[in-house]
């Protein structure tokens, strides 16, 4: 077996967008009299995309609200986090160097609980958006991480790139979170945890943890292959 193709989560990994998802939830739910705190996000929501993220604090606040409402939340939130992005780069160092050496060495995606309007935005303000073969957002699968969708559908849509047929154990996930790892390993890719949100220790059941995007070496991937 060799590294055939590459699966970048998206926040946390290539973008420094975390802690103004958390300043946009913080400050929707302030508006319907809800406090959210930092710790509180990064411990319990961070691994939900937006609606996971809505439903599960409305579940442990004893909110009411309808499915309709939950849209209307994810809407402004969006809106919130649009406004924090702008006139900014929310790209990690080395970011843009990691994504296009990648993309000469095979093909890559993403697979991110993000909305893909909020990842195109990233991406296409750096001129990166076409380096991906493939890019599965949150409304792209029925269920978010830990769920194995994302990853299974991302493979999915890499086969169409690669000669021949293209498996979950041919590629490699790069993710930040112990819910990201747990959705990529259920889909049966190998994995490699940057440490960029959590401590390199609590991401101990990756096959490789790297301290930042910047210690991104493909040679360090293939060696996984050899194993």
């Amino acid at each position: 077996m060799s590294l055939r193709a590459i699966v970048f989560d998206f926040d946390g990994v290539i973008a420094n967008s975390e802690p103004l998802h958390f300043r946009a939830f913080r400050d929707v739910l302030a508006q319907d009299g809800i406090e959210l705190k930092e710790p509180e996000y990064y411990a319990r929501y961070l691994g939900y995309d937006d609606r996971g993220t809505f439903g599960a604090i409305a579940a442990e606040r004893g909110a009411t609200w309808t499915l309709g409402q939950v849209a209307n939340l994810v809407g402004r939130k969006a809106r919130r986090l649009e406004q924090l992005e702008r006139d900014m780069s929310v790209l990690f160092p080395g970011a843009e160097t990691v994504i296009r050496t990648a993309a000469n060495a095979v093909p890559i995606a993403i697979a991110s609980g993000a909305l893909g309007v909020e990842i195109r935005r990233v991406l296409d303000r750096a001129n990166l958006t076409h380096h991906f073969t493939a890019i599965v957002a949150a409304e792209d699968t029925p269920t978010s991480k830990p769920a194995p969708d994302p990853y299974l559908r991302a493979v999915a849509l890499l086969s169409d790139a690669v000669a021949g047929p293209l498996a979950p154990g041919d590629c490699v996930a790069v993710e930040d979170s112990n819910w990201g790892l747990e959705s990529a390993r259920a889909a049966g890719l190998r994995t490699v945890a940057v440490a960029h949100t959590y401590s390199a220790e609590s991401l101990g059941p990756a096959d490789l943890v790297i301290p930042s995007l910047g210690a991104f070496d493909l040679r360090d991937l293939h060696r996984l292959f050899l194993e």
